[in-house]
């Protein structure tokens, strides 16, 4: 049986024991800090020969120069056709109905005019360049290429650099074939901190990019967050989490196999059900201990539910979406009978699955939504992944001579009252007879 902990919302302490079962901490530790540190600087200060030094020890194969490290544009087509029919066409339709979805997501330009011809508006532009980190081997996602390359070519990034390990040479197909499908400019097979650093500083065969996205181990998310500034990050991602809110119908057997679809991802990540039937979590329980022995994954599944795992019993479903906005979970699943009713009181979610039929891995692969979602309760203040990740914003101003007076003396009394009196005469100017 899987210890998994059992929790009510009428128990006086149920806030603490929520909030000690949410606690993550991020594992970089010392060790990992001044280790990223060392490969940042190194590849900073000699380029692509610390480039081929690490990738020889790291990932163990020695490019004989640098331009090595490149996969080339005819090599992802040969992946794209070595794959079976099957894979090629389930790549070829998540990644339209990604692009379907991202379609929607483009921001315009705007702009209105004042009645005395004072133009305001705002113009969007993509990114020139962006850097995709794809982790490589035996954890190949293919999905996570898709998910991160297609918004950047729909946002219009001209540029999008992919860098992908190969331990001891080896490439993965599929990878390589989700890049040819999503339309990757150039591949290098770098990994680790020192990809990340090779995008954010660029080096003789790498060329810097604007901004860095894509998962990654303890040491890639570690030089993320240590290169933000010089360039834009996505996020830096916790544990895989899945909150399923159930009014006790439907099938416990789903409901057990939708906790497992994230508890297998590693030891920490977090699946939680919440339901007023206490009956209905015991089924759920019931099932867990029934279809657990079958899985794959099962000692990593046993893990994550004994350490971060929970079935919460709950007053009612208003009580149930109060205690999800709090969690704001990375995936909720509403797996009720009226999902569009209860919709309205969510407020904090990465994405939300509506209906029983909805399972979390469709929103993984090939429903549309992106997959990049914030986790560990950023989903409070945070949105997933998007084409607006690859666009920017700039104001745009032009004063009319009339305008210029009737702006120019607003400016000047707050600036004066600032004490700048360069910013006031720098309008002044505009208006004095």
């Amino acid at each position: 049986m899987v210890e998994i902990k059992r929790l009510s919302t009428a128990d006086n302490e149920f806030q603490d024991q929520l909030d000690r079962l949410l606690t993550w901490e991020s594992v970089s530790d010392e060790a990992v800090n001044q280790t990223v540190r060392d490969v940042i600087t190194t590849i900073r200060k000699r380029g692509d020969p610390a480039l081929l030094e690490f990738t020889a020890k790291f990932d163990g194969w020695t490019p004989s120069v640098a331009a090595d490290l490149e996969i080339t544009h005819s090599r992802l087509e040969q992946a794209r056709e070595s794959i079976s029919d099957d894979q090629r066409q389930a790549l070829e339709a998540a990644a339209a109905r990604i692009r379907t979805y991202a379609d929607r997501q483009k921001m315009a330009a705007w702009s209105y005019t004042e009645d005395d011809g004072t133009l305001l508006g705002q113009q969007v532009t993509p990114l020139d360049r962006v850097g995709l980190y794809v982790p490589g081997g035996k954890a190949a996602y293919p999905s996570s290429v898709l998910m991160n390359a297609i918004p950047a070519k729909v946002a219009g990034v001209p540029e999008l650099i992919m860098a992908v390990p190969t331990p001891y040479g080896e490439q993965n197909e599929l990878v390589l074939a989700a890049a040819h499908v999503a339309g990757v400019d150039r591949v290098f097979a770098v990994g680790g901190a020192q990809a990340v650093a090779a995008m954010a500083y660029g080096t003789q065969t790498i060329p810097p990019v604007d901004k860095i996205v894509g998962p990654g181990n303890i040491y890639v998310a570690t030089a993320k967050r240590a290169v933000f500034g010089q360039v834009g990050i996505d996020m830096i991602a916790g544990p895989s989490e899945i909150l399923v809110i159930s009014d006790g119908g439907g099938n416990p057997d789903w409901v057990a196999m939708d906790l497992f679809s994230q508890a297998e991802h590693d030891e920490d990540a977090q699946s939680i059900l919440l339901c007023p039937d206490a009956g209905f979590i015991s089924r759920v329980g019931q099932s867990i201990d029934r279809l657990l022995p079958a899985m794959e994954r099962r000692q990593i599944i046993t893990a994550a539910l004994a350490s971060r795992g929970a079935m919460i019993l709950c007053r009612d479903l208003d009580e149930a979406c109060r205690v999800a906005n709090h969690i704001a979970p990375e995936h909720l699943e509403l797996s009720v009978s009226d999902p569009a009713a209860l919709l309205p009181a969510i407020r904090h979610a990465g994405a939300v699955f509506m209906g029983r039929h909805t399972s979390e891995p469709l929103g993984d692969y090939c429903a549309g939504p992106n997959h990049v979602l914030p986790t560990s309760r950023t989903a409070r203040f945070s949105s997933p992944l998007g084409v607006y990740d690859f666009q920017k914003r700039s104001s745009l101003i032009m004063v009319s001579q009339a305008g210029s007076e009737r702006l120019g003396r607003i400016a000047s009394v707050l600036a004066r009252g600032e004490g700048l009196t360069a910013h006031a005469r720098s309008a002044e100017y505009r208006f004095e007879r």
